[in-house]
């Protein structure tokens, strides 16, 4: 067994030594990777590793983004302007790293024109193709055609910068106040 620990010289020894020396030391022999050739253990304190596992553990689980799924609504007769409208929502939902569920909503007599839903989510998809990727073609199921976008990797930064690059120059193209105190506040995001 390999063993590795703060006041002990790395090397491979017996398991009797290993306990040994633990003792010794009056602290815990812990097996860190059993699955390594030959298996590696460190002499710690036990209560001290687990404690700092769990805290790794939840460091991790706290940078994870949980994934929303949104919702667009269309219908089959959706105007030029609502369209854009509704793409530039999901161009900020997909920026978030958010995914979006588009789907067009026939109602009564509206199935009739299933070909008008068709056309207008492969629009909405090629709209977004620079800010997500298709992970469900469109289909019809019952009295609505949905679709799923997932965000591309890389696309929640470029959002970012953009909307601070934007941000300064609105800024800069502001007119200077005449000697009125101005006061700026920060948040951390």
């Amino acid at each position: 067994m390999r063993l590795v620990g703060e006041n002990v010289t790395p090397g491979v020894y017996t398991v009797e030594e290993a306990l040994q020396m633990a003792e010794e030391q009056v602290l815990d022999l812990v097996e860190i990777s059993a699955k390594a050739d030959p298996p590696v253990c460190r002499i710690v304190d036990y209560s001290k590793f687990k404690y700092e596992q769990k805290k790794k553990e939840k460091e991790q689980k706290a940078k994870t983004h949980k994934t929303v799924l949104k919702e667009i609504r269309f219908s089959p007769n959706t105007d030029d302007h609502d369209f854009n409208f509704k793409v530039n929502h999901a161009k900020n939902f997909l920026g978030d790293g958010d995914k979006i569920k588009a789907y067009v909503q026939f109602v009564g007599r509206a199935i009739v024109f299933k070909e008008r839903g068709e056309i207008l989510l492969k629009r909405f998809i090629e709209e977004l193709k620079d800010y997500g990727k298709l992970e469900q073609e469109p289909k019809l199921e019952g009295k609505r055609m949905t679709l799923l976008m997932a965000p591309k990797p890389g696309i929640v930064k470029k959002v970012e910068g953009k909307a601070n690059e934007e941000g300064k120059a609105n800024e800069e193209s502001k007119p200077k106040n005449n000697g009125e105190a101005e006061t700026e506040t920060e948040t951390e995001a």
